[in-house]
């Protein structure tokens, strides 16, 4: 056998197949590294690359805001993928759209100075103690959202030049007195009505139909009378907030942590620091205002007249209190290399530039009493200790449910809880912990819907998980006529009852606009009083589309209230006066629209007119 198989390797068509084979592997590996190549852009917008790093945070950026607006209703809409491909999209679409402003604003020699960019750090109120720029609250706020400096002063320049075209484009629009006026007279209209309301019930409860009706009424729309696919679920879940209810922490436990965590009780060691920076390469530069700083100069004098940092040289070069891992690495290391208050730095060389550092105050780590973080340490000894036991039983049940894949016994014994059961359910009206789309694609799977296995552990919240199986699975099907006849004879009531009042709403309107006031009596109704209404009115959209009617005449038209009742109107006056308050609100809604629009016309424009390339969305 071996020697066939030295036999067959030597020969000549076989060294050939080995040799394309391998070659297929090569190119392969290398046609790899030449499409995929080390590029991080997200995307390409003409010769501009937008960084995966600057998408992904303006991407959890964005993402934050609409979890704080909406909360449970945005996470549910993050558990369908094709929502967050969505998403990441109109992210990256707005970035594009900046882009392409931005290059357009540049060709067209929009600049922002450094002076502006300072200015507007120092004017914002978000950085501002009393009134006054806050150096501290400036650098916390930045560490907050994870930009440098630097990169949010190129952020805020961007912006400016981007609002400068916004403002050419957008301000360059205007609205005319006629438009502003005929505007104005649509929006303040009103008109002057009265009804007659027909209501559906009462005409639903003269219906008496036959078993025929009946009959024919639930063969016609069987669909309403469908029972979803429902099935019989057990299972069994395991989660960290359950475990942590068996927990007990002991005060001697809480103390020894405490002792051996001296450093998570202590406040951090904080400098007071100030710098004066000169941004790049520009070394002769730095060491020229060491040289003055040695001879004696002002360090706050000199930070304010000579720092290229926009945020700190207003107060001196103060960039008030740091805490370590928060600067840059090399400014950091020689920052608290200082030993005394008033000590300076020579040259620091950064990733932002040329530093000199000046220590101006110290405040050493103080412990906090044990009293004051006893509550906090046991419940954290606590979720800990629940977590480490949640990730302990996780692996053991996911091992379990695999090997006893016929029935949730052993799982259940394995992490010590019950194995719950449902009645049949549908999708519908599933208990909040099955109805996720992840359990139910579970349920959908043939081999738990189907062989009536155990799925696999599928988490449906943090430190939250379940097994679940199909007990009993009963198909979709049309409900027994005897089971919901109850609900036929009322729909068909309303349905009958729904079309003769139409109909006697078009005998009103047909005799009333032949001038025929007797339909009135015939049918026993009459208008009710006269009421102005305008476009909040629920009956506008009806009535507004009504022909205005001649001098002391009336027309006539039927429409539906909110309820679903049937409504006949007669519209005797229409009146359009000008409020001239209204006419500066009305006239900046059309400039805004136009401004909009011309706005939204520019940015197809450019797109249609530039290069644009998605890397992120695998476009």
């Amino acid at each position: 056998m071996m020697e066939r198989l030295r036999e067959g390797v030597n020969s000549i068509a076989v060294k050939i197949i080995l040799g394309l084979i391998i070659l297929s592997f090569v190119f392969a590996g290398i046609g790899s590294y030449l499409v995929n190549g080390s590029s991080n852009a997200a995307a390409k917008v003409g010769n501009v690359e937008i960084s995966r790093g600057d998408f992904e945070q303006a991407y959890q950026n964005e993402r934050n805001r609409m979890q704080s607006q909406l909360g449970d209703y945005f996470s549910n809409l993050l558990s369908d993928p094709e929502y967050v491909a969505s998403f990441r999209k109109s992210v990256l679409d707005r970035m594009i759209n900046d882009s392409l402003l931005e290059q357009h604003a540049e060709s067209l020699g929009l600049r922002v100075s450094d002076a502006q960019v300072r200015q507007m750090i120092l004017d914002m109120p978000q950085f501002q103690t009393d009134g006054k720029f806050d150096q501290q609250v400036y650098q916390s706020a930045l560490r907050r959202v994870g930009y440098t400096p630097e990169g949010f002063a190129e952020l805020l320049r961007q912006d400016l030049v981007r609002n400068q075209l916004l403002t050419a484009v957008q301000g360059s629009d205007f609205s005319l007195k006629s438009e502003i006026a005929a505007q104005g007279q649509l929006v303040t209209q009103t008109r002057d009505i009265r009804t007659i309301t027909l209501n559906v019930d009462d005409y639903a409860s003269k219906v008496s139909p036959s078993d025929e009706q009946v009959q024919a009424y639930y063969d016609e729309h069987q669909d309403n009378y469908a029972r979803p696919e429902q099935m019989k679920v057990a299972y069994v879940e395991l989660s960290a907030d359950a475990l942590k209810k068996n927990v007990s922490v002991t005060d001697a436990d809480a103390k020894a942590y405490y002792d051996a965590h001296q450093d998570k009780y202590s406040t951090a060691e904080q400098r007071k620091i100030s710098h004066i920076l000169v941004k790049g390469d520009d070394e002769a530069k730095a060491q020229a205002i060491l040289d003055e700083l040695n001879a004696g100069a002002n360090f706050a004098d000199l930070a304010k007249q000579k720092s290229e940092d926009v945020g700190s040289a207003e107060n001196g070069g103060s960039l008030g209190w740091i805490e370590r891992d928060v600067m840059d690495p090399a400014f950091e290391k020689a920052a608290f290399a200082l030993k005394n208050v008033g000590d300076m730095s020579g040259l620091v060389k950064s990733n932002f530039g040329y530093h000199i550092i000046k220590l101006d105050d110290l405040k050493a780590p103080k412990a906090k009493p044990y009293a004051d973080v006893k509550s906090d340490i046991i419940a954290e000894i606590a979720d800990q200790q629940a977590l480490d036991k949640f990730y302990d039983l996780q692996s053991q049940l996911e091992t379990v449910a695999f090997e006893s894949p016929d029935s949730l016994d052993e799982a259940a014994k394995v992490i010590g809880q019950p194995i719950k059961q449902t009645d049949f359910i549908s999708e519908q009206d599933a208990p909040d912990v099955l109805n996720t789309p992840k359990v139910m694609e579970a349920l959908n799977t043939p081999e738990v819907k189907e062989d009536g296995l155990n799925s696999e552990v599928i988490e449906v919240g943090p430190e939250h998980v379940i097994v679940v199986r199909a007990q009993d699975v009963r198909p979709e099907t049309v409900l027994p006529l005897e089971d919901v006849r109850a609900d036929v004879v009322s729909a068909l009531a309303h349905s009958e009852g729904e079309k003769q009042a139409m109909s006697d709403a078009d005998t009103l309107v047909a005799g009333l606009q032949k001038g025929d006031p007797s339909v009135l009596k015939s049918h026993d109704v009459k208008f009710g009083e006269l009421e102005k209404i305008d476009r909040r009115s629920p009956l506008a959209e009806r009535v507004f589309s009504m022909p205005k009617p001649e001098e002391g005449e009336s027309s006539y038209a039927q429409t539906q209230d909110a309820d679903g009742n049937i409504v006949v109107v007669a519209l005797s006056g229409v009146e359009a006066k000008v409020d001239e308050s209204l006419n500066e609100r009305v006239g900046k809604q059309l400039v805004q629209m136009n401004a909009q629009q011309d706005l939204t016309g520019l940015v197809n424009i450019l797109r249609k007119n530039t290069d644009i390339k998605y890397y992120a969305l695998g476009q």
